[in-house]
């Protein structure tokens, strides 16, 4: 499919045009072949940590003013707002971006489930379960929580001669909970796709015995 134009959803039952199933099955296995390598391509969570490291430098960023406050930099009335700006624009962007990556993950999950009602093909379907793949979103997304729990702990606990500045707290746990969002959004993936790998193996629709 070119560019970021997803497979078509299968028409409906009254409309529907295969000549046997051998084509039905074809054009099921091109989509949902499509469709999972979209999904669960490596380029997917190499996005996901490219959108959690923008939205790190944009938190601090933001939290850059505070620090320069703290630490009676005069620059800080200057540079100060300009810097809040940036990281403000930079968060945002962010946000925006991962909510319309998330909204695009939930319509391929859409489609896959659509796809893969129509019929069921053991044959084929076994090698669509990627179990590699999934492993590794698993793995590396709970490497990430981990780093953000332990990122927000180590900012929030008081060091040797008390706690330090108030602006590296709050830096600290911003980017502990951005980690910990961002390896959260990825567990869900897996056992989201688990769960679809589950369904495509499960028992055929009484139509494949007709």
């Amino acid at each position: 499919m070119p560019g970021f134009l997803l497979p078509p959803p299968p028409p409906p039952a009254h409309i529907r045009s295969w000549p046997d199933r051998a084509a039905l099955l074809a054009d099921r296995g091109r989509a949902l072949e499509e469709l999972r390598g979209r999904s669960l391509g490596v380029h997917r969570v190499l996005l996901l940590w490219l959108l959690a490291l923008a939205a790190i430098v944009g938190w601090a960023l933001l939290v850059l003013p505070l620090q320069q406050i703290e630490q009676r930099d005069p620059t800080g009335v200057v540079l100060g707002p300009l810097f809040a700006l940036l990281g403000l624009a930079a968060l945002a962007l962010t946000v925006l971006a991962v909510a319309l990556s998330v909204r695009s993950d939930r319509r391929m999950h859409e489609l896959l489930k659509a796809w893969t009602e129509l019929d069921r093909h053991p044959a084929t379907d076994s090698r669509l379960r990627s179990p590699g793949l999934s492993l590794f979103w698993l793995l590396s997304s709970l490497g990430v929580c981990a780093i953000g729990v332990w990122t927000s702990y180590a900012a929030a606990a008081p060091g040797e001669s008390g706690r330090g500045l108030y602006s590296d707290v709050v830096q600290g746990v911003g980017i502990g909970l951005i980690l910990w969002t961002t390896g959260l959004i990825g567990i869900a993936k897996a056992v989201r796709h688990y769960r679809w790998a589950l369904r495509i193996l499960g028992p055929a629709p009484a139509s494949e015995h007709r």
